[in-house]
């Protein structure tokens, strides 16, 4: 174990300081001139709750703009389109675009139960959005999306063991602004996201911000036989629709110098088709997805379909005492809406046991009623001395209704296996409160160091309020009906940044940081009983350089970090392919991420990106139940197995994280052609690789992807004085067939979007 850490510090070490010396190089080779006409612009973050240049900020930060996101979400994708493109994050979903599951660094969780967890914080508008579905609301007329890499514990709190994805919408002024863009592709794939607004009166400011998402159905359910439960089929383009409708209204005052209240309220309508399982996709002994993409035979469940519908209001008040700033953030979210879906991923009758249909399945999970209510005040010292500081508490509470419904419930009364008590009703409660500080110091004109304090108290309560009973509504439930858990934590960083010079600095980060326990209460719906995870704890250290080099002609940010996981939360499958909590002793990794811009000459922009990650489960005690089908194991499994009664369990010990993938490779460029005096042609592509990335807990032969990758391409005019782009663009041009998830004991595939070409227009008024 010593040797593993040793070597492990090394890396890091070294790493650090191979970065480090390249940069000072490049550095000392480079001109003291005034910057060139190709020197690229600062980016401002707020990673640490306050405007900050980037390259001074102690953490590991990717920020992308918002023009950058909406040029990446013309095909209609949302935040999932991300991943990839940010070194170390990765993202997918296996419940539809109601469901994302994000991954920083390799931590995050493959669970699928709407009440899950997950170690990847997402905040909007510096309001956290703490439920699975919350965590789907659309990003839209966005100022930028920062992804803060590591764990953010002191200022954010618990469930940020991994990192934060922090969106800021743009912003009310008080002179007349708008921008839109507007594109139209495959599969009548339409979207449009635009804001407005401007000065009401004196001191008074509004901004008005609409999207709209929508594709065609595209994908034929060819099934031929009778339905159970009345699903209409075959037919043509019976699924993979969606159409997302949201709308944003901000109004800012400003009475005075002193106070800036900002009161926001928005609001959600969604529907479309929840993620499509394809079963045997994939052969015993092989990792090549053979079904296709446009075509499923689905004997059940309706054509997938999903629906849900949201709002929320805040209101962000700000007063400056002139010393300090106090900052209260007041905020309500509410959704409620389902997802349903044919868990089997085909047709029984399509894969008969003995002549009989085998494999029925469906469920829907149905959110009745979801309520959260924040509240943080904070207190930040203003002006530019050598010390700033702040201090706050954040009070939060979350209240749902959730339903899990069965095959049986679906059925039509005339079928065999109809139960109309086939479903459960869960309550849940989550009441956290925190206090944090944070001061930075700036010990010499080179050396500033800055530590943060958090203690937080998170309590969970799931009540059983119904059972799944049986046709005659007889209960056959034995587990336990009421389950809460509680957990104080101290969660802390400490950093040191120091300035080389005025073009490069170098930075160490230290932190600890923990995930809430959790409780998983679907089970209740197959009569088992609940199964929970108690906190997981992480302490990560970093090391990294940020630079500007060649006259500014090139940004370069690299990062070299190590962390331990310990009583790491997972999540694995049972005999009825239910989602099981429990918690292994620990997990560690080791990585680099590194950033890049550049812009060799005036008219061409180069990015680039990469992370490279080594990850393992370090527990010999743990097993996982693998993929198997009526007692048989239909895949191949690498690991050494058990056997507990009929089922087969592998043993996860030195297993990678699940969805980590060891490298990703991210590309882009822009090549611009100079037309009259203020337009030009355009030409860009990206292109992202991504590594192995397993997606179960143990090895196997057929459920890990390998060399994925995606390209974008866009070609277009845009006129700078008149404000206005138009182009042609196209998504996954090459049309991968890209694994990004499977059903174990369906053999079954999820897929990447198919590719989308199409024309996109935008425009800005300023």
């Amino acid at each position: 174990m010593r040797v593993q850490s040793s070597r492990k510090l090394a890396f890091l070490l070294g790493t650090a300081i191979s970065i480090m010396g390249a940069a000072s190089v490049a550095q000392a080779r480079q001109t003291t001139d005034q910057p060139s006409a190709t020197a690229l612009e600062e980016i401002v973050v707020t990673a640490e709750r306050r405007s900050e240049n980037l390259q001074k900020v102690p953490l590991s930060v990717a920020a992308v703009a918002g023009d950058q996101l909406r040029a990446i979400n013309a095909d209609g994708s949302d935040i999932l389109a991300l991943s990839g493109k940010v070194p170390s994050f990765y993202a997918e979903t296996t419940t539809g675009r109601i469901f994302p599951r994000f991954y920083i660094r390799g931590l995050g969780n493959i669970d699928f139960y709407l009440g899950a967890s997950q170690p990847v914080s997402i905040i909007q508008d510096d309001v956290v959005m703490e439920h699975v579905v919350l965590k789907s609301n659309p990003v839209f007329d966005m100022n930028q999306v920062e992804v803060l890499r590591g764990p953010q514990g002191s200022l954010f709190g618990r469930n940020t063991t991994a990192g934060i994805v922090k969106s800021d919408t743009i912003r009310p002024s008080d002179t007349y602004q708008g921008r839109m863009s507007a594109s139209y592709g495959t599969y009548g794939t339409t979207t449009f996201d635009g804001g407005v607004g401007g000065p009401i009166a004196p001191g008074l400011m509004f901004r008005a911000s609409v999207l709209y998402q929508h594709r065609d159905n595209w994908v034929d359910n060819t099934y031929t036989g009778a339905s159970a439960d009345g699903t209409v089929s075959p037919k043509k383009d019976a699924m993979g629709r969606f159409t997302e409708k949201d709308a944003r209204l901000q109004i800012l005052a400003k009475p005075n110098d002193k106070l800036s209240v900002l009161a926001s309220a928005h609001a959600r309508d969604y529907s479309g088709t929840s993620t499509l399982f394809l079963r045997g996709a994939l052969t015993k002994g092989s990792n090549d997805p053979t079904a296709p993409r446009d075509r499923v035979a689905y004997d059940e469940a309706n054509n997938n379909p999903q629906a849900y519908k949201g709002e929320g209001a805040a209101l962000h008040i700000d007063y400056d005492f002139g010393p300090v700033t106090l900052t209260s953030i007041s905020a309500y979210e509410s959704t409620h809406g389902y997802s349903r879906g044919d868990t089997d991923g085909g047709a029984a009758a399509n894969f008969p046991v003995n002549g009989v249909p085998n494999g029925f399945g469906q469920s829907m999970g149905r959110l009745r009623d979801l309520d959260q209510i924040t509240q943080e005040i904070r207190l930040a010292s203003n002006g530019a001395g050598k010390l700033k500081w702040q201090v706050g508490g954040l009070y939060f509470d979350q209240s749902d209704l959730t339903d899990f419904y069965q095959r049986g419930y679906f059925l039509l009364p005339t079928s065999a296996g109809y139960n109309p008590n086939n479903w459960v009703a869960l309550s849940d409660l989550n009441t956290s409160w925190a206090v944090f500080g944070q001061a930075s110091y700036q010990l010499t004109d080179k050396l500033t160091v800055t530590g943060g304090l958090r203690d937080t108290y998170d309590a969970k309560k799931t009540i059983l309020l119904k059972t799944s009973n049986n046709a005659a509504n007889v209960s056959t439930y034995g587990g336990r009906r009421y389950v809460r858990l509680s957990d104080q934590q101290v969660s802390w960083d400490l950093s040191a940044n120091y300035q080389v010079n005025p073009d490069v600095s170098v930075y160490a980060r230290a932190a600890k940081g923990f995930r809430g326990p959790t409780i998983q209460g679907r089970s209740a719906v197959f009569n088992s009983d609940f199964t929970t995870a108690n906190s997981e704890t992480i302490l990560s250290y970093e090391a990294g350089v940020k630079s500007f080099l060649f006259d500014n002609k090139l940004r370069f940010n690299a990062t070299a970090f190590t962390y331990t996981v310990s009583d790491i939360q997972l999540n694995g499958n049972d005999s009825n392919g239910n989602g099981v909590l429990f918690n292994a002793d620990k997990a560690k990794a080791y990585g680099v991420e590194a950033d890049l811009e550049w812009r060799p000459v005036r008219n061409l922009l180069i990015t680039g990106g990469a992370s490279y990650l080594h990850s393992k489960i370090e527990d010999k005690r743990v097993y996982a139940q693998v993929c198997a089908l009526n007692g048989v194991v239909v895949c191949t499994v690498e690991n050494p197995t058990i056997k507990v009664g009929a089922n087969t369990f592998a043993q996860i010990d030195g297993q990678p994280l699940p969805n980590a993938p060891k490298y990703n490779l991210n590309f882009t460029a822009r090549y611009d052609i100079p037309v009259g005096a203020d337009g030009k042609l355009f030409a860009a592509t990206d292109w992202n690789v991504q590594g192995y990335t397993n997606f179960v807990l143990y090895k196997t032969k057929e459920f890990y992807a390998k060399g994925n990758f995606e390209g974008g391409l866009k070609l277009g005019y845009e006129n700078m004085a008149q404000g206005y782009e138009i182009a042609v663009f196209g998504r996954n041009i090459t049309n991968e067939k890209n694994l990004k998830g499977v059903i174990e004991n369906y053999m079954a595939a999820v897929y990447n979007e198919p590719r989308i070409v199409g024309v996109s227009i935008s425009a800005k008024l300023n």
